[in-house]
């Protein structure tokens, strides 16, 4: 382990715009097949899709229509990066940060959304998927492989969430917590990371290393 600070990203909801499609989609698989889950689009976010699966549609068919209906959407989808994200990605390379993506997303979806958007995958090292973990958030394996795969030890990470189970699972990983309040309000995230932020133009490398002081 060497003494960098690295840089750890939710995907949905924190560097892509996309968490509001999410959510009417899964509200919309809930009514064609109920899972008598209250608010279920809000219950299931940060989960990787095999544990959405086997939890809420136990049965083969069901699962083998959902896997179908999400392909579709996802193929379908514009992936549209927030604004500001580009900027602050380009000042931690620039900075010497390592980085790295941890979703749980599939490979299928991420082959999509790096096609969609050429030279997005070159600023990061490292890019975690559902089938890097066995755990879905708020557990922190994720963010452990990602730290472990850059050669940094966890608690010189800073991660960037969005959801109450992403916010969880960094900070079980021992690292920084930066809460981004794009799927939440500042006031519903407030004190679940060590500083909360609107969009990236409120963050800089140096802002992130005082995090250490």
């Amino acid at each position: 382990m060497n003494n960098k600070i690295a840089a750890l990203f939710d995907l949905d909801g924190v560097l892509i715009d996309s968490e509001s499609i999410y959510s009417e989609f899964w509200t919309r698989m809930d009514k064609l097949y109920p899972t008598g889950i209250e608010n279920f689009a809000y219950a299931i976010k940060g989960t990787t899709l095999p544990d959405i699966l086997n939890t809420y549609f136990p049965d083969p068919d069901v699962q083998a229509q959902l896997r179908v209906h999400l392909r579709r959407q996802e193929d379908e989808m514009v992936y549209r990066i927030f604004p500001h994200v580009e900027d602050f990605l380009k000042q931690l390379r620039k900075a010497g940060f390592p980085t790295a993506i941890v979703t749980s997303s599939n490979d299928a979806k991420m082959k999509v959304l790096f096609d969609a958007l050429p030279g997005f995958r070159e600023y990061f090292d490292v890019v975690i998927t559902d089938s890097d973990v066995t755990k879905s958030k708020p557990d922190p394996e994720g963010y452990l492989l990602a730290a472990e795969r850059l050669g940094i030890s966890p608690e010189r990470c800073v991660v960037f969430e969005d959801s109450r189970s992403g916010l969880e699972a960094a900070r079980r990983s021992g690292a920084k917590v930066v809460a981004v309040a794009t799927t939440l309000l500042p006031a519903d995230i407030e004190g679940r990371g060590d500083i909360v932020i609107n969009t990236f133009d409120e963050v800089t490398p140096m802002r992130l290393e005082s995090l250490f002081d």
